[in-house]
């Protein structure tokens, strides 16, 4: 196969129909929307609007409360830190946020890095973090490392 022979299976792709080009087109002089009205011209966005009437999703009762200052954690599995230490991205040693985000495993901080005790352990670790599920720190600990839970401040002043 050539690059000039490259094309898409039959039938993935389906020609885009140009309304308003005639008559013989099926779809001309109004092209689909019909005679006169709000809806036939341009520029209308009336996807929630009912008509004067209270809209449904302003009728139905709100549930719940969503913390406007609720903290961001970054989630990595243990698994995933063996895995790059087996690769050599990671020093099983001295595991910090700053470690995981130059080997990356992690995109960013956010508010702080949270370890989840998905995935297996086997090497001896040293982890500290801004969070960690207890699951994790035992399962660390059963390996013969350790898992210390550092507070924002703290982490900040490294």
């Amino acid at each position: 196969m050539k690059l000039h022979e490259l094309r898409d299976n039959e039938g993935a792709t389906k020609k885009r129909m140009r309304v308003g080009r005639g008559p013989g087109s099926g779809k001309g002089k109004m092209g689909g929307r019909g005679i006169k009205g709000q809806k036939s011209r341009s520029g209308v966005a009336i996807k929630g609007y009912e008509g004067g009437q209270m809209p449904l999703y302003q009728r139905l009762p709100k549930r719940g409360f969503n913390k406007p200052n609720a903290k961001k954690y970054a989630v990595v599995n243990l698994g995933l830190i063996e895995k790059f230490i087996e690769a050599g991205k990671l020093d099983a040693a001295n595991v910090t946020e700053d470690t995981l985000v130059a080997s990356g495993l992690v995109r960013r901080k956010l508010d702080g890095i949270r370890v989840l005790a998905k995935g297996e352990v086997k090497s001896k670790l040293t982890i500290s973090v801004t969070g960690a599920s207890k699951s994790a720190i035992e399962a660390v600990e059963k390996a013969g490392g350790s898992l210390t839970v550092v507070a924002k401040a703290e982490a900040a002043a490294e």
